[in-house]
């Protein structure tokens, strides 16, 4: 399936610049690693040594936070948007 991804600032640099960009997928884990494909090095900075999404990084397919939903395997419908989401911290 065809997903718009919407990238963060800091990881801009790893997709030229571009704060969307597409992939494909039926899962989040599928649509992850066409993106490390088109995009080295992006992956990694998404998921952990353990292949889990990053504690301070936020997943989100649609408005849906993928920690609540299927993690990795949660599905990436036709026209999905996906997006990266560095946490913020601060006081």
């Amino acid at each position: 399936m065809a997903v718009s991804v919407r990238i963060p600032t800091i990881l801009r640099p790893l997709t030229g610049g571009a704060a969307e960009v597409a992939s494909e997928g039926d899962t989040l884990a599928q649509v992850l690693d066409k993106l490390e494909s088109d995009h080295p090095g992006l992956k990694q900075r998404v998921l952990d040594g353990d292949g889990k999404v990053r504690r301070f990084v936020n997943v989100y397919v649609g408005d849906e936070d993928v920690r609540f939903a299927q993690g990795l395997e949660t599905p990436t419908p036709d026209g999905a948007q996906v997006s990266i989401i560095p946490a913020v911290a601060g006081g």
